[in-house]
């Protein structure tokens, strides 16, 4: 057996449909008494939910969270927060609020509840992410791991079915780059294989049935084990090309990932045989790329960067970014063999 090192940096979890009222009791045991709730515009509503079961203990609503946290968006919420006299943030919807509530924390005390919408599985990582003159920046500190967590599956019915399949195929890059993580271990893999192996089976259910409250849960429990992974390993190529091309070009989080990870993995199958072993097992493939990018393709999911907006002109910066500060990767990184993975994934071909 290889050798590893294993340690856990878990948040706290509730899981379960309608476990939303047990919000104060949450809110009580971070020992907060002025929560602040953030969110993106689109999901004002569900923050003005939140804040009137809160009642006298919501010291405010900063509702313009938006894709890979501007630094300018994190400075004025970072202000209202102290303005406000927050003792903590409450953070409602999916990775661009939970990133938001991390940018605040990166620079206080304040402790967060997540309460994610989607799958995005941030909320279970130490990860901030910060995008200032058009790079985005990203780190791990302890302080920014939001202390506890509410799955409540009710509050994903009314995710869009494409929203969903990218958000769920986003959670699944989680897991899978942890497979083949420099630092990765027995345990966080077997939360891997069957976070991929939930989602696997959950997404095309939500496609079928959006209102399938059970589908939904399964989906937010294979989100919830994926981010764990995210959240306690480290990241590779795969994290590395999202993180240049949202933050550089602003393309959209979870349809990126979705289409750049059949790529990565095909990138890195030749030196990461046991890990793409394990990753089609959870699929229920026999090759663990082109499952990924078949599993887009049957769910409707977008499978080129040339239709979420990526110019061809900018491949070959993107290519230069990615190889620069890599992260680590099994499969050594070749500039030209990554200009001709994104090549690949902005025209949409399968891979070989």
């Amino acid at each position: 057996m290889n050798p590893f090192v294993f340690q856990a940096r878990i948040p706290r979890v509730v899981f379960g449909a309608g476990c939303l009222q047990q919000l104060e009791r949450e809110v009580d045991l971070l020992g907060a008494r002025r929560a602040l709730v953030l969110s993106t515009p689109e999901q004002r509503i569900s923050a003005q939910m939140i804040a009137d079961r809160l009642g006298t203990r919501c010291a405010g609503i900063f509702d313009r969270a938006v894709m890979h946290v501007p630094i300018e968006t994190a400075r004025a919420a970072r202000e209202k927060a102290a303005r406000v006299g927050a003792d903590c943030a409450v953070a409602i919807g999916g990775g661009s609020t939970t990133g938001l509530g991390k940018a605040i924390a990166l620079e206080s005390t304040l402790p967060i509840l997540a309460i994610p919408t989607t799958y995005a599985g941030s909320e279970m990582t130490p990860i901030w992410g910060i995008t200032e003159a058009g790079v985005k920046k990203t780190g791990r500190d302890p302080r920014v791991l939001p202390q506890s967590v509410m799955y409540d599956a009710n509050l994903t019915l009314g995710l869009p079915v494409g929203l969903s399949v990218t958000s769920g195929i986003n959670a699944i890059a989680h897991a899978a780059e942890g497979l083949y993580a420099q630092d990765a271990n027995p345990i966080h893999s077997l939360l891997a294989e069957e976070g991929i192996g939930a989602l696997a089976a959950g997404l095309p259910k939500v496609v079928a049935s959006p209102g399938d409250a059970d589908a939904r849960s399964q989906c937010l429990y294979g989100a919830w084990l994926c981010g764990a992974v995210l959240g306690s390993v480290g990241m590779s190529l795969h994290h590395k090309l999202c993180h240049t091309l949202g933050g550089t070009f602003n393309l959209p989080h979870a349809e990126t990932h979705t289409i750049v990870l059949p790529h990565a993995l095909a990138y890195n199958a030749p030196a990461a045989t046991t890990a793409m072993a394990r990753i089609a097992a959870a699929l229920g493939v026999s090759n663990a790329a082109q499952g990924v990018f078949d599993l887009a393709s049957r769910l409707g999911a977008p499978t080129a960067l040339k239709d979420i907006g990526m110019p061809s002109d900018g491949l070959d910066r993107a290519a230069e970014l990615a190889t620069t500060n890599a992260y680590g990767n099994p499969r050594p990184l070749d500039r030209g063999a990554i200009r001709q993975l994104l090549q690949d994934a902005w025209e949409g071909k399968r891979p070989a």
